[in-house]
């Protein structure tokens, strides 16, 4: 079983953050936070990786970028979570499943005021 974490804001769908390792953030790194528009963490990282390029000696620079690429995996949902509350969600509930899908339907099943409300969303 998986956490998910319900962010919601009125007018909008909720959102559920995975509480979990992130390969893509690993692996993509600006690009992940881009896509799920956290501007200032991509920056961040962003000027991260150019400082160690530009500035490590070669011996450490693999070391350093693995070391950001491991942070970047393992803050990655804290960092979608904050994004979020500076966006105007809020977390509401913690729901656990085995995966999005019925993480949403375990959520409807306890908060079905929000039904309608998707229903609006769908039209």
């Amino acid at each position: 079983m998986t956490a998910y974490t319900v962010h919601l804001k009125p007018g909008h769908p909720p959102i559920l953050v995975r509480e979990a390792w992130s390969w893509a953030a690993a692996l993509q790194g600006p690009a992940f936070f881009t896509t799920h528009r956290a501007w200032l963490p991509a920056i961040v990282q962003f000027a991260l990786l150019a400082l160690v390029v530009t500035l490590a000696p070669p011996w450490l620079c693999g070391i350093l970028l693995t070391a950001l690429a491991v942070l970047a995996g393992l803050m990655a949902q804290d960092v979608l979570r904050l994004s979020l509350e500076h966006r105007g969600y809020t977390m509401a509930h913690v729901v656990t499943a085995r995966d999005e899908d019925a993480a949403l339907g375990r959520l409807l099943e306890a908060r079905p005021d929000l039904v309608p409300g998707l229903l609006e969303l769908e039209l």
